[in-house]
């Protein structure tokens, strides 16, 4: 070995990286099988000997990517994912982006070949180093044969965040050089890692939540609204009901659970912008176009609550002000006047036999799925991107007792890894979960039903509201293009991909239970069994050819609701 390869071993190098992961908090690694990845495996397979480390092993990397994000969200703590070198690192860049723009602290553990074997056509080696670009808040590299101490430091400050960056993914490049198995006398319950305590991660953000808000210092009363995008937290329901202000709160905000959360806010903003004067916003935006013009608005100013930076948007980027102080924030808001909150609540009490009256009897709709899952009380729930989570937006009861709470991957709002998502978010909470999402949304996804055999198998319900293809684009501009035909089919095939599945072959070929349902009395009982470790695939059978009419109807009828306070 020449004085360039001298150094410790491989297997030497993967341990020290899994004793300062655990001994920092991170309790949980997601593994898929290679060879250049084999030091961290058989390191792995000693901790979790050892009970210091959870393994979970998946044979896809996107879908592994996918389960470390749900299992993240799940713990509060990152979850390390590791695979081997070449195409498999660049199967996690869809997780590691969605992780960049939702904050979520994953820390990639990408095994890759020594610099002597990269330009030579080794197998498998590529330029990986830097692969996953300005999406990660580092991307450190460790030599072949070098002690990680240092590198180690860097990424755990990288993955908690400061008062300057917020936390996210972060990538650390592990050069393993021949041999990768362990020592010719080891074993796997005999290497010591009694030295070695789990620790509890703490990040920058965990001192932010829990906001005590202040009592505003003058009676200024202005009529604002409160609006809780996705991942606002339950701070900012506190806020509304304090101000006595109404709360237009998407689903995964977890704010959306009391009176002030107004339940047909959406379509009803047509009705009342103009009478609008102030927005605070919390969290961020995701679901709707009347929610985008409620900001846009010129009359209308704006504050959005921002105690550490905000993963999603450049600072300056936005048109709201960056308020961090909490008693800037309730001034700015100031008192509501009186009836304020009860006009936007009688604006929505004629709203729901409104949006009832368009449902046609008998049929499970989206809106139909949205209320019998939100009413289920389900431990943890994900909702899939495209249209049903606007279904949810749209019906779920603010009223409803024992809700859950509410995921989505709504940093870049893509279908990818939905259903890994969810059996991460199961196996870090160890709580029953559901995902619901839409055909096109679980066909994305399908592969990652295949279940690691010999682990334990957690609590899940994917159900698929499958009415034959991508019912979203309807309600868009593009179902404007389709009715008016001069694209002939381009939109339907182009945009909607209608396809046939059969579902109950595909959870059957995976070793998931198959039920279909096609009536609220049956979703609601199926929803009430379940036995626990069971993985259950739910099929809706349903129809997208009048979603677009219903929708129309539905916005214009409560747009032309008469202002309750005129």
């Amino acid at each position: 070995m020449s004085a360039q390869q001298d150094g410790q071993r491989a297997i030497t190098t993967a341990r020290e990286v899994l004793s300062a992961l655990i001994a920092a908090g991170i309790r949980d690694l997601v593994i898929s099988p290679g060879s250049r990845s084999a030091p961290l495996a058989y390191a792995a397979a000693e901790a979790e000997a050892a009970r210091k480390l959870r393994v979970h092993v998946r044979i896809d990397e996107r879908s592994a990517a996918f389960m470390a994000l749900g299992l993240t969200q799940a713990t509060g703590a990152p979850t390390a994912i590791a695979a081997t070198s070449g195409s498999a690192i660049g199967q996690m860049l869809p997780a590691v982006m969605e992780a960049n723009h939702t904050g979520t602290p994953l820390l990639v553990l990408s095994a890759d070949r020594p610099d002597e074997l990269h330009g030579t056509g080794a197998s498998q080696s590529t330029r990986q180093k830097t692969l996953f670009g300005e999406h990660v808040r580092a991307a450190l590299n460790v030599p072949a044969g070098n002690s990680p101490a240092a590198s180690l430091d860097a990424a755990l400050a990288a993955l908690r965040g400061n008062a300057q960056a917020p936390a996210g993914p972060v990538q650390l490049n592990l050069q393993f050089r021949d041999p990768l198995t362990p020592e010719d006398d080891s074993r796997v319950e005999t290497q010591a890692w009694t030295g070695i305590e789990p620790g509890d991660w703490t990040g920058a953000g965990a001192q932010l939540s829990g906001t005590a808000w202040p009592q505003p210092t003058d009676a200024a009363a202005r009529r604002t609204v409160v609006v809780a995008g996705h991942a606002a937290g339950p701070e900012a329901q506190a806020f509304a009901q304090q101000l006595g202000l109404p709360l237009f709160a998407e689903p995964s905000s977890n704010a959306r659970f009391s009176a002030h959360a107004i339940r047909h806010y959406r379509p009803l903003i047509v009705a009342g912008i103009e009478h609008i004067d102030r927005v605070v916003l919390f969290g961020r935006p995701t679901l709707s176009r009347p929610v985008g013009r409620l900001l846009a608005a010129a009359h209308i100013e704006s504050v959005i609550w921002e105690p550490a930076p905000a993963p999603w948007y450049e600072a300056g980027r936005r048109r709201e002000t960056p308020v961090a102080d909490p008693q800037q924030l309730v001034d700015f808001a100031g008192t509501a006047p009186a009836g304020w909150l009860e006009g936007w609540q009688q604006l929505d009490a004629q709203a729901q036999p409104i949006r009832a009256s368009l449902q046609e009897p008998g049929i499970l709709d989206g809106a139909g799925v949205a209320e019998e899952i939100w009413n289920a009380g389900i431990p943890q729930l994900l909702l899939g991107s495209s249209n049903i989570v606007r279904d949810f937006d749209l019906a779920a009861d603010p009223g409803a007792a024992g809700a859950g709470t509410c995921h989505a991957n709504r940093g870049l709002a893509g279908i990818d890894g939905t259903i890994s998502t969810a059996l991460g978010l199961a196996a870090g909470s160890g709580q029953r979960t559901l995902a619901v999402m839409g055909d096109i949304t679980f066909a994305h996804d399908a592969g990652s039903m295949l279940w690691s055999t010999g682990e334990q198998k957690p609590t899940v319900d994917v159900v698929v509201y499958n009415d034959g293809g991508g019912a979203i684009f309807s309600t868009l501009e593009h179902g404007q293009v389709d009715e008016s035909r001069r694209y002939g089919s381009s939109v339907e095939r182009l945009f909607a991909t209608p396809q046939q599945m059969d579902l109950r072959a595909l959870a059957e070929g995976y070793g998931w239970s198959y039920h279909r349902v096609s009536t609220r009395a049956d979703l609601g009982s199926l929803l009430s069994a379940g036995t626990r470790g069971e993985l259950r695939l739910i099929e809706i059978p349903a129809s997208r050819q009048a979603l677009r009419a219903h929708h129309q109807e539905l916005n214009q009828r409560l747009g032309e609701l008469p202002w309750p306070l005129d």
